[in-house]
């Protein structure tokens, strides 16, 4: 028994008399044969060739078909069959040397793109269908697997206390060594008090003796001037 064929659902698009040789446009629709529509339309956006141009309003216009008239959705589609056929070639002369004629031929060409669903409708419900059955029967499981992890917590429990009680005792041991620092800071401001209490009575002390000692320099240097002026009289 021959096996029956699914056809998806898709659309096509032909530009006919195309001004282009069919070798030249063969190579770029050799490029986006197979692949996903949107991503062809990037491939021949920076094609570099003449016909990339062409190609893309043909694949365009196959997507737009597939849109509007088969209402499908344009991120899922496909090309299916890209392919060029000859035309009729357009005949022309030039004259060349002692009365000869060469003969130019202006081809032409019709390009034909075919774009199809990759998931049809119907296939998408009876998957989406087929998903959801599974997911009533797998609710027992997920519970109890629920009810293995909540059996551990609760044996864990009792071991929240002593969690607890090491920051307790963190605390404990760091408050000596505050105690400590505090005392140290203030017995080194004290210090510095009473060094520099010192200095300034030192410096006091040595100002005051100063003092007298230029004082009775200054008296002795008048009593050695009164001398001398009497002894000129």
């Amino acid at each position: 028994m021959a096996t029956p064929t699914v056809t998806l659902p898709g659309a096509r698009a032909v530009a006919r008399y195309v001004r282009i040789s069919p070798m030249k446009a063969r190579r770029v629709v050799n490029l986006v044969r197979g692949l996903p529509a949107q991503e062809a339309l990037t491939v021949l956006k920076f094609a570099p060739q003449a016909a990339s141009q062409t190609v893309y309003k043909v694949l365009a216009s196959a997507i737009a078909n597939a849109e509007n008239n088969e209402r499908l959705d344009p991120d899922s589609l496909l090309v299916k069959a890209a392919y060029v056929d000859e035309g009729p070639t357009l005949k022309r002369y030039r004259p060349r040397a002692q009365g000869r004629a060469y003969r130019i031929r202006k081809r032409t060409c019709h390009i034909t793109i075919e774009v199809e669903s990759v998931l049809a409708p119907g296939l998408d419900r009876r998957r989406t269908a087929g998903a959801s059955r599974p997911a009533t029967k797998a609710a027992p499981a997920g519970a109890r697997a629920k009810a293995t992890k909540a059996a551990p917590a609760k044996a864990a429990a009792p071991a929240e206390p002593e969690a607890e009680e090491t920051p307790a005792t963190a605390e404990t041991e760091t408050a000596p060594a505050k105690a400590t620092k505090t005392a140290a800071k203030k017995a080194t401001k004290a210090a510095a008090k009473k060094a520099s209490a010192r200095a300034g009575d030192e410096a006091s002390a040595s100002a005051g003796e100063a003092k007298p000692a230029k004082k009775a320099r200054a008296n002795g240097k008048q009593k050695a001037a009164q001398p001398a002026e009497e002894e000129t009289e």
